[in-house]
């Protein structure tokens, strides 16, 4: 049995990754399942020397050249003798083997043949407990209210977990945010929400077999992509989706999965897997015109705390299927995607001119031919996909080495004003797939040993309307990173992005809508060392300058300072302490925070206020261990923070959070 692993440590580039991502969708993602991922890998190391394309894709900071040059040298010389062999791959510098070394091993070991009962006997289970709760009452906790809160404060997370190698899986996950009931009302029966799956790889002629809740991505993502994708950051290169179609969902975020089952079969040179789906979703339900019940959109945030949430919850039934089948050679592949949805109540947005294009009526579909094709030091990628009305989206990419220290990635993308897909997540501006032509180049250049030059520059256009652009729109995007890492104990970083996209006037008392550019411009200095083994540093310098046409523009700042101390008797524990000052949250300024294992924040911060946090843990033997976590912001010259239901009185907000993870 494997120790647990305590401490759990994204590359930067992957917390800029999630950063960026916060700030296109102004959430938080929920989904936690590359943090399982990469912690089941730190247990159960991938074998390079019998890694598969598909489970080098599972690493989100390899691109696809970095994995076709590895798989060629390793076809071409044989296994690998050490990790530092991977120096001599293509592509492959410092920085990256150092981003991939606590997930791998390099082993002599041949594949046996296994028993497939025996996949049910030799794992590893685990069961993880955690609960949060906001310390200061918040007003949608007023019982006198129309409209309040049904359960206490509290948010409870079960997750049990069978895992055999990385070819069996099954677990069951069960939540409750906080304010909604537990063991009583519309939850008579526990938790808000309970999640199963039953995953299995490498069974007979089946590549893998889907059984419960899993994700399904095809393509480049302009028809369906459930699994967690980034868009633009500072890691210039990641511009394709990649993934094996079928993916275990053990998230308990509530709504980008399937409920059914899948299969994905491989047999020479294709491949073709198939899917079906029944679940209920939480949506919004309306009466039309013709005195017809339709819903107007679906509740993707999961909750049900109030009266009416609760009424909204489970209300539509969606149908889907589809599949894929694809054709790979050594060179290049090529595949044909399909999708189709039915849901029980026709969908009908609200009468809109932005509106004009949505999806309507009780069904939809979408179809889609992807490609890859690589040659030497090129790697040329794309999805061309139709919806239900034959609207067009294309999206094609290239990945090509040009010299050995410089990269350079270019994606095109041309989407309808028209296009639509329910569960669409592209490379793209726009959140959804949809209404959108742009073009984007990135570039990154290793001069030396330790030292990263990454830029990217994008430029689009939005050919109709938006929520709050009522008209034709464009905008560019531009980013510079300057990173030195001489060694794993230092990495040191500065970046500038200078963003602007047009909107409404905001401030116009025109009769009128018209469109203004609203430049933002973001400064960063980062600097982290490890003194030791047992202790580092971390320090960040944000700067934000919003300009709303010259009109009220607005700064922010946030600086921090964070240290990491890992001892030698299973302790660890992180504290950060950070000020921050914005104009309003036009200015806001995200920022990664570590948290307890499986889990990380990213808040926005606006405003003024001082932020502070600690977490602890302790691994109390090879079985069991546990996390304490401590969380405040202190906000100044403030009497009420936050709005709506979530006002609280006063300037605090405090959060406490608690794990159990037992390994048997």
């Amino acid at each position: 049995m494997n120790m647990i692993c305590s401490a759990q440590d994204l590359p930067s580039s992957t917390k800029q990754q999630l950063e960026s991502l916060a700030d296109v969708i102004e959430e938080e993602t929920e989904d936690d399942t590359y943090l399982q991922q990469l912690n089941f890998l730190q247990n159960e190391p991938l074998n390079l020397n019998m890694a598969t394309k598909d489970q080098l894709q599972l690493f989100y900071f390899l691109t696809e050249l970095q994995i076709q040059n590895f798989i060629r040298y390793r076809n071409l010389l044989g296994n690998l003798i050490s990790i530092y062999e991977l120096q001599s791959v293509p592509g492959w510098d410092i920085q990256t083997i150092y981003k991939i070394r606590p997930f791998v091993t390099v082993e002599s070991k041949v594949l046996l043949k296994e028993d497939i009962l025996s996949r049910f006997k030799n794992g590893d289970n685990s069961l993880l407990f955690r609960g949060s709760r906001i310390l200061e009452k918040s007003k949608g906790y007023d019982q006198s209210l129309n409209n309040h809160y049904t359960s206490d404060r509290n948010h409870w997370l079960i997750r049990y977990r069978y895992q055999y190698k990385n070819l069996l899986q099954y677990g069951i996950t069960a939540d409750k945010d906080a304010g909604e009931p537990f063991f009583k009302g519309i939850n008579s029966k526990g938790f808000d929400f309970y999640s199963f799956h039953l995953f299995a790889r490498n069974a007979g002629i089946f590549k893998s077999i889907a059984i419960g809740d899993f994700s399904v991505n095809l393509g480049q993502g302009l028809i369906q992509w459930q699994s967690l994708a980034f868009r633009k950051s500072s890691e210039v290169l990641g511009i394709k989706r990649q993934s094996p179609i079928l993916r275990p969902y053990t998230s308990a975020a509530e709504f980008y999965f399937n409920r059914g089952v899948g299969a994905t079969i491989e047999k020479g040179k294709i491949q073709a897997t198939i899917f079906a789906s029944l679940r209920k979703i939480s949506a919004n339900k309306n009466i039309d015109a013709y005195n017809n019940e339709v819903f107007t959109s679906f509740l993707t945030a999961g909750y049900h705390r109030t009266a009416s949430e609760q009424e909204d919850k489970n209300q539509l039934e969606q149908t889907s299927f589809g599949g894929n089948v694809t054709y790979r050679h050594k060179t290049f592949s090529i595949g044909f995607n399909a999708v189709n949805y039915q849901f029980s109540t026709p969908f009908q947005k609200r009468d809109e001119q932005y509106n004009l294009y949505a999806i309507r009526g009780s069904s939809w579909a979408n179809a889609s031919i992807d490609y890859n094709f690589t040659h030497k030091n090129m790697h040329l990628f794309g999805e061309v996909a139709i919806d239900r009305n034959f609207d067009k989206a294309f999206i094609n990419g290239l990945l090509i080495s040009v010299a050995p220290k410089v990269d350079l990635s270019i994606l095109h993308r041309h989407i309808s004003k028209a296009y639509q897909a329910v569960y669409g997540n592209a490379f793209t501006e726009n959140t959804l797939p949809n209404n959108e032509s742009g073009l984007y180049t990135g570039i990154s250049i290793k001069p030396v040993n330790g030292i990263t030059l990454n830029a990217y520059a994008d430029v689009y256009s939005f050919p109709w309307l938006k929520f709050r652009t009522d008209g034709i729109s464009y905008g560019k995007d531009f980013l510079v990173l300057l990173m030195y890492q001489p060694n794993k104990a230092v990495e040191v970083y500065t970046r500038y992005r200078y963003e602007s996209k047009q909107s409404n006037e905001t401030l116009n008392n025109a009769a009128m809508n018209y469109l203004v550019a609203k430049p933002r411009q973001n400064w960063r200095m980062h600097f982290s060392y490890a003194l030791s083994q047992a202790f580092a540093l971390r320090s960040r310098i944000d700067m934000l300058w919003y300009d709303k046409n010259g009109k009220n523009s607005e700064e922010g700042f946030l600086i921090f300072t964070e240290g990491i101390f890992k001892s030698d008797f299973s302790l660890t524990a992180s504290l950060r302490l950070q000020y921050f000052e914005t104009g309003s949250y036009d200015s806001r300024i995200y920022a990664y925070e570590n948290d307890v294992l499986f889990s990380y924040s990213i808040p926005a911060f606006f405003d003024k206020g001082l932020r502070y946090y600690c977490n602890i843990n302790y691994d109390v033997n090879k079985k069991l261990a546990i996390w304490v976590r401590w969380a405040q912001t202190v906000y100044r010259n403030k009497n009420v923070i936050g709005s709506g239901l979530d006002e609280i009185n006063g300037n605090k907000k405090s959060e406490v959070k608690l794990q159990a993870l037992y390994k048997f």
